[in-house]
């Protein structure tokens, strides 16, 4: 099968952080792009990167592109595309268009031509169909690709217990790339929530794939269940399992809230994900914050409230400024990273933090405030 290009979708504002990754973990013609990054790969390296990949959010994989000027034009090389290399007749897709600057400009018709080219191929096309197809008509560039993911990659397939304005897996992994998390620091959240931060930072540490517990899209293309059903594909992340066999691990990952609720429910998301063995939350209120004892200064990484879909902004001041102060105190040769949408609220810390680039956190630009006390 020729090789293609794959577009790996990012959480926006954090296209650099999955670049990292992607060169770390051996991608080729790795390159950042606005939205994401591109590389190069067929559908074997779509699987991997489905499978591996902690920041991406979808794995695109291109399969045509050409120039329409017209709806006649697209019908006509929409035939040409040799879908059956990828698309299976009993496998149904459905059809999305986005159309930009360009003459064709109504995306209900871009939908109508392609998926008569599918359906010339003996593809058959609806509107619940398993595989989406995309299409992208930007200044008369028509771009097709196969959404090789399915349901977005933040959802692991290990994680059930869910708070309220939760941090999703995809940008967690990414903020604590930012911070320079590599699996072998400390990671303390004193307000942790279903205790995503934690748990991600755990797994990571221990070499679990993000994508182990899940079932993605490209195992229903063509010669995709054999990559989906094979194992070895699922294991081993960055790190030498072997020698962690027999290893005395002791809890590295510390998880702190002060509602009993989500203390329940981040540990039964810990025992679920495989990494109880090193993560301890327990029910704390900021006031009460501690280094663990043993642990050697590591990441404090916290996504408070910020007044948007939780807590009244003029009330946040206090909490912000008491949990600055007991980090000021306390965790002395800690970096500190907060989350928040508000300067203000990351001012009232006391902290010398620097806000890093803004973040598309569901709709709300967020920064990633740091400091190194």
């Amino acid at each position: 099968m020729q090789n293609r290009e794959l577009f790996l979708v990012a959480v926006p504002g954090l296209e650099a952080a999955l670049a990292t990754e992607a060169q770390a973990l051996g991608y080729d013609h790795v390159m950042q792009v606005s939205g994401g990054v591109t590389c190069g790969g067929g559908l074997a390296e779509a699987a991997r990167a489905n499978v591996q990949l902690r920041c991406a959010v979808r794995v695109l994989l291109r399969v045509a592109e050409f120039r329409a000027m017209h709806l006649a034009q697209l019908d006509k090389r929409s035939k040409k595309v040799p879908w059956t290399d990828w698309l299976q007749p009993g496998v149904s897709v459905r059809v999305e268009a986005v159309c930009r600057k360009s003459k064709i400009y109504v995306n209900k018709a871009a939908v109508q031509r392609v998926s008569g080219g599918l359906e010339a191929a003996g593809i058959p096309v609806a509107r619940d169909g398993e595989i989406s197809v995309k299409v992208r008509i930007d200044d008369d560039l028509c771009t097709i690709s196969l959404d090789t993911t399915g349901e977005a990659l933040h959802r692991r397939g290990h994680k059930e217990f869910v708070g309220k304005a939760p941090m999703r897996e995809t940008m967690a992994a990414g903020f604590l790339a930012e911070m320079g998390f590599d699996g072998t620091q400390a990671v303390v959240d004193p307000m942790c929530g279903s205790g995503t931060f934690v748990l991600e930072a755990a797994e990571l540490a221990l070499g679990l794939m993000p994508g182990r517990s899940r079932g993605f899209a490209f195992e229903q293309m063509v010669g995709g269940s054999a990559l989906g059903g094979d194992r070895s594909l699922r294991r081993g992340y960055l790190r030498n399992e072997e020698s962690r066999e027999g290893a005395a691990l002791a809890p590295a990952f510390f998880g702190f809230d002060r509602n009993d609720g989500a203390i329940r429910g981040a540990v039964a998301n810990g025992e679920r994900s495989g990494v109880a063995e090193v993560v301890r939350f327990e029910r704390g209120a900021i006031s009460d914050l501690e280094p663990p004892e043993g642990v050697a200064p590591g990441i404090v990484i916290v996504n408070p409230p910020y007044g948007g879909r939780i807590g009244e902004r003029k009330l946040l001041f206090g909490l912000y400024g008491a949990l600055g102060a007991v980090l000021a105190e306390k965790f002395v040769g800690w970096r500190v990273g907060i989350v928040t949408s508000d300067g203000g609220l990351a001012k009232a810390t006391g902290l010398a933090l620097e806000g890093g680039g803004p973040v598309d956190h569901s709709g709300t630009k967020v920064q990633l405030w740091q400091v190194a006390l």
